[in-house]
């Protein structure tokens, strides 16, 4: 006796009433037209369907259940269900599902095979190209990720053998009549995987899943019964329901485990999507790993359900599940590289041979350097001699500078850190290494940067010499500005990078990261890169390339968030700002250029050192060498002025733009005093500013070079006019050194004395007093904690306070107390501050009122008790005290509570960079198949 089929139809008013209601009667006339006859058509009408009694009468159905639209595929089956006589065997399909007449038959015939077919599962097919399977079985992984074995193919007849499958997609399923209560869909897997975990649950029953090929129907991607619209939504329904069965599954003993290793989990994968370039996943991740993580009832009744109907074992599932070979056919993206592998001619084109040269010339340059231990002079100080001190200086807490001053690092300090952290021995002499390499790396940036705009092997050379002799990078090597030095080397890479941001998560990773290094060497960029930044997302909107503009947003992301305690904490003081000060040591007069010379490239008043070159001697007036000599940058701002006249005006009009924005942001950068040095006001140095017109501007030359309509020849000569006269420039500060014209020195490796330094090994809580004379009678007082002050140490928080603390008052207070000897127990009060050492510091040539100063100090101080006078120093006279002073107070519990969300933060937020910017085998192939020249046609309108 043939058995008895129901079917159950759920129909929703997605998107209209009327679409609904059309897809609602197709279904049901492919029903009615059944070679099989059906005993019953159950309709649930989820929502309000327009003419829903008409259509269900014309079609044949026999009940309509109306329940609201909220209710889920799995709760309106349920509801049918209820209603159907135990002896059917039911039928699910949904609106738009239309099966072709033998559809019910095959499946039947199926069913009829055996007892232990408990479902029969039909071959899904596209509604809109036939040809096309939709599904046609799903096997599960190990660890329960589901995978379809023949979604996306073309239906050529090779499945229709396949019988035997673990499970399949919800539509169109045949449930067997004696196995409806022990298979009944599990809502909490929210549309997906139900039927997965349909065939897994009658697998344990001792019952099978057979396919039935001959019964086709045609299905709407995405219609009802389907997953969720929207691929963030599948996402997550995909992985709370895979996290669902796998506590479901799991034995009792290894649930607790499971459920305790759903948020590890969740940061695992949060690691594994940021590295396939998947960051929207992210977010997906966590909500379905919290979503299950309090789902105890649905769980309980899962499990529930399993073991009331389980009569096997999982050995009776495991023939089943996918394999190896089939997730590679599956998942893997591809091990043939269809596109032949680029060669960018660094090596074939002489890019490497200018690196050289530019390593011949920085070594002739600088040698001398090679010979000491530190490197100081200028801004310079030395970095702390251990790792842990480099990273130390870098965290939210107590600073090395102050009393008792507990705020946000730099993000410098943490630049800062990294490169120590390079050479653990001697963390000071990689600034040494930094000034040998800078010209080279000068070179090596500028040829990559060049790479964006030309393919020719000339103007990517010509733009790197170019660049490494730029005027900026030469007067910070000598005037001692490291911030300034890796502001130039960082912003060729930058643009590198970025420039592509748009077209993969890879660039934008590594760009965000490298910006993140421009901004913490450079504040005062901030505003000519936002900027560019809103240009860059604003041409990505006009480009239609829907999928870079979050690329793009996420260039400034990890930037905002390292900043984000230095901002609150101008915000706060009401210095806005002061949150665009140059970091590290505040060095004050480096005679800023006036703004025509700023125009043309130069940072200070000596356009590229030759006025201190040619000496107060030289027959010709400085006023006219100063014209001279900015016209030797004449010929490289000619090209790139004319790069918005050529083929490619697009990218040559950007590149100008940002040869403006530099420009803009070195003038008003020479107007902004926010810092101070022993109470003087300081400008910004314009320098940082002038390396990004710079760029731009030696990149707008090479679009010029590369497309203008001039006969070979005359492109040549005008590169090598530009280059030549570039070079011209750079010898004064090429020669620097050896002149003795620059402001390195030798050291030190501390600002402290060595006795110092001994007390201070291992200890950075050792604190010492450093009073110095003015030229105007007053003295200057600091406190410093540790071996030495430090680069990495320096905050610009201090540097640009303008508010007179409590801590302030009391080191005035305490220090004028010592120097005048009006009070008897300032080595008590040394003490209570944690202080241990009083230096008073040698200014070298002092005024007569400082050398006044100076020598009531040293009386007052040695007529003292509690004092022990060590002697004079290299760096000044040194007392310490007769007692131990008081331990250093911590940070309070709010302090550390700041200080860990601070922590946490900044470094989730590097931590997804760097996983972003992690090349791929994929990201490589894709790089590959974009050009690497931009401005090239259309490409990017992706």
């Amino acid at each position: 006796m043939s058995a008895l089929l129901h079917a159950i139809v759920v129909a929703r008013a997605t998107g209209s009433s009327a679409t609904a209601a059309d897809q609602l009667r197709r279904t049901l006339e492919a029903t009615r037209a059944q070679s099989r006859t059906l005993d019953a058509v159950t309709v649930v009408a989820c929502g309000k369907i327009q003419d829903l009694e008409e259509i269900a009468r014309i079609g044949g159905a026999t009940n309509i259940i109306k329940a609201p639209d909220s209710t889920s595929f799995a709760a309106a089956v349920s509801l049918a269900e209820e209603k159907v006589p135990a002896e059917r065997s039911i039928w699910l399909l949904s609106q738009g599902t239309e099966p072709e007449p033998g559809a019910v038959a095959a499946l039947a015939g199926a069913l009829e095979r055996g007892p232990s077919v408990a479902i029969a599962a039909p071959k899904l097919v596209d509604a809109g190209d036939p040809s096309r399977i939709v599904s046609l079985g799903v096997s599960m992984t190990r660890f329960g990720r589901m995978v379809p074995l023949a979604n996306g193919e073309m239906d050529q007849g090779q499945h229709d053998t396949d019988d035997d499958v673990l499970g399949a997609d919800i539509r169109g399923l045949l449930i067997r009549a004696d196995q409806r209560q022990a298979l009944v869909i599990d809502a909490a897997l929210g549309g997906a995987d139900e039927g997965l975990d349909l065939g897994v649950r009658a697998r344990l029953a001792g019952s099978r899943v057979a396919l039935a090929p001959a019964a086709r129907i045609a299905v709407t991607v995405g219609g009802e019964g389907d997953l969720p619209r929207g691929a963030l939504r599948r996402a997550y329904a995909v992985r709370t329901a895979q996290l669902h069965r796998r506590l479901a599954y799991a034995p009792a003993l290894a649930v607790p485990l499971h459920w305790l290793l759903l948020l590890p989990l969740a940061l695992w994968r949060t690691m594994v999507d940021l590295v396939a370039k998947r960051p929207r996943r992210v977010l997906v991740e966590w909500a379905a790993a919290f979503t299950v993580l309090v789902r105890f009832a649905s769980i309980a009744r899962s499990r529930g359900r399993i073991r009331r109907f389980r009569s096997g074992g999982w050995s009776q599932v495991d023939p089943l599940r996918a394999s190896a070979a089939q997730l590679r056919e599956r998942y893997d993206d591809g091990h043939v590289d269809p596109v032949r592998e680029r060669d960018l001619g660094f090596f074939s084109g002489g890019g490497a041979w200018a690196v050289l040269g530019g390593l011949a010339v920085s070594v002739g340059g600088f040698f001398s350097l090679l010979a000491w231990p530190a490197l100081g002079g200028g801004a310079l100080l030395p970095l702390s001699d251990t790792v842990g001190g480099l990273w130390r200086g870098a965290l939210y807490g107590q600073r090395p500078l102050g009393l008792d001053e507990v705020t946000a690092a730099d993000p410098f300090s943490a630049l800062v850190a990294l490169i120590g952290s390079i050479w653990p021995v001697a963390p000071s002499f990689m600034m040494i290494v930094l000034w040998i390499l800078a010209i080279p790396l000068g070179v090596l940036g500028g040829w990559f940067a060049a790479t964006r705009v030309s393919d020719r092997a000339g103007v990517r050379v010509f733009v790197g010499i170019a660049y490494a002799l730029a005027p900026t990078l030469l007067a910070a090597l000598t005037a001692g500005l490291p911030a300034a030095v890796l502001t130039h080397l960082l912003l060729p890479w930058a643009f590198f990078t970025a420039a592509v941001a748009h077209r993969s998560w890879g660039a934008s990773g590594a760009a965000s990261l490298l910006l993140l290094g421009v901004l913490a060497a450079a504040p005062s960029l901030a505003p000519a890169i936002a900027v560019a930044w809103v240009v860059l997302v604003l041409l990505t909107i006009v480009m239609r390339a829907r999928a870079g503009i979050a690329r793009v947003i996420w260039l400034v992301v990890p930037a905002a968030v390292w900043f984000a305690p230095i901002v609150a904490a101008q915000l706060g003081r009401g210095t806005p700002f002061a949150a665009f000060a140059d970091p590290g040591t505040t060095a004050a007069g480096h005679g800023a250029a006036r703004d025509w010379l700023l125009a043309a490239g130069f940072p200070t008043a000596d356009p590229a050192g030759w006025l201190s070159f040619l000496g107060p001697d030289f027959p010709v007036a400085q006023e006219t060498l100063v014209w001279v000599i900015a016209l030797f940058a004449a010929p490289l701002a000619l090209l790139a002025l004319a790069a918005p006249a050529t083929a490619r005006w697009r990218l040559g009009s950007g590149l100008v733009l940002l040869t403006v924005l530099g420009l803009a942001g070195a003038i008003g950068a020479v107007g902004v005093q926010v810092a101070f040095s022993s109470g003087d006001p300081v400008a910004l140095w314009p320098g940082t500013a002038l390396s990004l017109a710079w760029l731009g501007a030696c990149l707008a030359a090479a679009v010029t070079l590369d497309v203008a309509p001039l006969p070979g020849p005359v492109r040549v000569l005008a590169g090598f006019v530009a280059v030549a006269c570039v070079a011209v420039l750079a010898v004064p500060g090429l020669t620097a050194v050896a002149r003795d014209d620059a402001a390195l020195t030798n050291g030190p490796t501390s600002t402290l004395p060595a006795y110092v330094g001994a007390e201070a090994a291992g200890d950075a809580d050792v604190g010492t007093l450093i009073i110095a004379a003015r030229d105007d009678g007053s003295v200057a007082a600091r406190v410093v904690w540790g071996e030495s002050e430090t680069l990495g140490g320096q905050s610009t928080l201090e540097a640009t306070d303008v508010v007179i603390s409590d801590d302030d008052r009391r080191i005035a207070e305490l220090t004028g107390d010592l120097v005048s000897g009006t009070s008897a127990d300032a080595a008590a009060q040394l003490g209570e501050f944690g202080l241990r050492f009083v230096l008073l510091a040698d200014g070298g040539d002092l005024s007569d009122a400082a050398r006044s100063t100076s020598l009531e100090a040293v009386t007052a101080i040695d007529q003292r008790d509690g004092f022990a006078r060590v002697g004079q120093t290299a760096r000044g006279m040194l007392w310490r005290l007769d007692a131990d002073p008081e331990a250093r107070q911590g940070l309070t519990t709010a302090e550390r509570a700041t200080a860990g969300g601070v922590l946490t933060a900044q470094a989730a937020i590097l931590l997804a960079a760097i996983l972003l910017s992690v090349p791929t085998g994929a990201s490589r192939r894709a790089a590959r198949g974009m050009p690497t020249v931009l401005g090239r046609g259309y490409e990017e309108k992706r």
